[in-house]
């Protein structure tokens, strides 16, 4: 029997693999293809709708490549990098995504990817509808913010989401409060409406973009004019080097029959076989890229335009079950959460009522302490009282015996009084003698005031009298010797000191003593005068227009709003287009209506004049 042998181990490597929300990781073997790897994450997430989708990596020549499902991994210029990531990105677009998109998950990688191109503008956007597809992004994150509730909604709970191209929030003259109010105004009308539903119609408004679904490659005409080359679902748009929003011409798919090249030389056939073939030329290292593109776009395009195959009709038939399903768990909820919100509000209504009845339990415990307080007081009171009419009556007793002692002191007053004005009246009578003998005195006083004036007459004659007779007898009989007796010549005769005193009072007037007054002056103040200023406050009531149903309604009156805030110095390329193209009245669908009403070989003819 052969010895055992163990099998070897066959070689691995590791792959990364992103989506636009999720990083899986892989080990393959070294020999597994591209259909190998795209097989297993589409395994891995679920995704049935698989020919919108490819792996795309950056290869060892820097260019942007897409996985080849027929070769090997390691072969396509990977094998140098282990561990670089391939991007699941939709790699043809749907020309009608309510139409075509059947899965959730298919429906959602797309949304992600439209809103990152928006987003760092690599798909053009006018500013209206910008805020329009902001607002159905924030309600496809339901799950984290909810359905709009005013009583919830705090300003500032979008200032962490990027839902703005940054070319759009530089246009206008507008704080980030201001762009949010803008969201939140449409975001408050999709109230009610799932993520599903919010993505789909993200999806509806972003394919009327003109960029949507567009795949630019610079190219060059038999002039050697730059030109750009568009990739569409629909055909091939040729652009001019500055704009890239309106094409020059345009070539369905269905009237192409062959497409080719030689190094950098593109050749595309025509049906029509009168019709000369359109040529451009390409950068060398695009020209495969260019030709992976149109080859899956025509094959879609056709693809589109035949009977839905067995698996789409059961993929279709599944989706619709899932979605009938699903709509009869969401009303489901809605009356469930009818049922709670109505069960919610009843418990408030209750605890309201529980809360006015506390209320009401607690002033009435309030009222009966303060009746107790009351009722002490009042038998306080009561007390108080009676001490009081206690003490008045104790006041009563004393005052009737203090009547009684001033009526016996009224009596003895009265006696006193009597006796008073006897004393009273002898005051009088011995006042009036005073009086009269005071005016005898003064009689008296004047009979010896004129008996002195008599006397002192009587003494002058006596004098000159005597005088007389000396100066007789000197010249006779007497001799000059003798002398009169000083005592009968009296030189001095002293007045009584009251008649001195009276003389002097009577010939001498003593002045009174005048007093001066000073007032100071004060000035007499009135009271200020106050004036009472009115402030009339005036309120301005900003109105909104009322929205139409119309979406282009809706976006033409936001687009007057922002006119008024857009600063016109950054007006970019693309906007002055747009607004020439929103003049004329064209879009994306009448443009390319326009386009190819001449034929075919009319625009080939046109596009090599460029």
């Amino acid at each position: 029997m052969p010895p055992f042998r163990r099998k070897k181990a066959s070689k691995s490597f590791p792959v990364k693999v992103c989506t636009l929300d999720a990083e899986l990781e892989f080990n393959l073997e070294w020999r597994a293809t591209g259909r190998d790897l795209f097989d297993l994450v589409c395994r891995t997430i679920g995704l049935r709708e698989t020919w919108f989708f490819g792996l795309q990596f950056e290869d060892t020549k820097h260019f942007i490549s897409w996985l080849k499902l027929d070769k090997r991994v390691q072969d396509q210029c990977v094998s140098q990098m282990p561990g670089t990531p391939f991007m699941l990105l939709c790699k043809l677009y749907p020309e009608d995504v309510a139409e075509e998109l059947i899965q959730e998950v298919t429906q959602h990688l797309l949304f992600l990817q439209v809103k990152q191109a928006i987003l760092s503008m690599d798909i053009y956007c006018p500013p209206e509808a910008s805020v329009l597809l902001a607002s159905y992004a924030v309600q496809a994150k339901v799950f984290f913010y909810g359905d709009y509730d005013e009583n919830a909604y705090k300003p500032g709970m979008l200032a962490s989401e990027d839902l703005l191209p940054q070319r759009v929030i530089d246009q206008y003259q507008m704080t980030p409060e201001m762009w949010e109010d803008r969201i939140k105004i449409w975001y408050a009308d999709h109230k009610g409406m799932s993520r599903d539903e919010a993505e789909m119609e993200y999806l509806k408004i972003a394919q009327d973009l003109d960029m949507y679904g567009v795949n630019y490659f610079a190219i060059n005409n038999k002039k050697d004019t730059d030109l750009y080359l568009g990739v569409t679902a629909l055909g091939l748009n040729i652009y001019e080097k500055d704009n890239k929003l309106t094409p020059k011409t345009t070539f369905p798919w269905s009237e192409i029959k062959h497409i080719s090249f030689d190094d950098k030389k593109f050749v595309i056939k025509f049906v029509e076989k009168t019709v000369t073939n359109f040529i451009f030329f390409s950068p060398k290292g695009m020209n495969k890229l260019i030709l992976d593109l149109c080859i899956g776009n025509h094959d879609l395009y056709m693809r589109r335009r035949k009977p839905d195959t067995m698996e789409v009709q059961q993929m279709k038939a599944q989706a619709k079950e899932e979605k009938q399903r699903r709509q009869v768990e969401r009303n489901k909820l809605a009356r469930e959460k009818q049922l709670r919100e109505a069960a919610e509000r009843e418990r408030a209504a209750m605890e309201q009522r529980l809360l006015q009845y506390q209320e009401e339990i607690r002033l009435a415990n309030d009222a009966l302490r303060r009746s107790e307080e009351t009722a002490e007081l009042l038998a306080e009171k009561g007390r108080m009282a009676e001490e009081e009419a206690s003490l008045l009556a104790q006041k009563a007793t004393d005052a009737e015996r203090e009547n009684a002692r001033l009526r016996l002191t009224a009596i003895r007053t009265e006696e006193e009084k009597v006796h008073l004005e006897r004393k009273t009246r002898e005051a009088e009578f011995l006042t009036a003698r005073l009086v009269e003998e005071s005016e005898k005195r003064a009689a008296e006083a004047e009979r010896l005031k004129a008996e002195l004036v008599a006397a002192r007459v009587a003494e002058k004659q006596a004098k000159e009298k005597l005088l007389n007779f000396l100066s007789r007898t000197s010249n006779g009989s007497l001799p000059p010797s003798s002398t009169v007796p000083s005592s009968l010549f009296p030189s001095t005769c002293s007045l009584p000191a009251e008649l001195g005193g009276e003389v002097l009072q009577n010939g001498n007037s003593v002045p009174s003593e005048t007093e001066l007054n000073s007032y100071q002056l004060v000035p007499d103040d009135s009271d200020p005068h106050i004036h009472r200023l009115s402030l009339e406050i005036e309120k301005e009531r900003v109105e909104y227009l009322a929205k139409s149903k119309h979406l282009q309604q809706q976006l033409d009156e936001l687009r007057c709003e922002f006119s008024v805030l857009r600063v016109d110095q950054t007006a970019a390329t693309l906007d002055r287009l747009h607004e020439e193209q929103a003049r004329a009245g064209d879009n994306k669908y009448s443009t390319l209506r326009r386009l190819k009403q001449g034929s075919t070989k009319t625009r080939v003819a046109f596009y090599e004049e460029l």
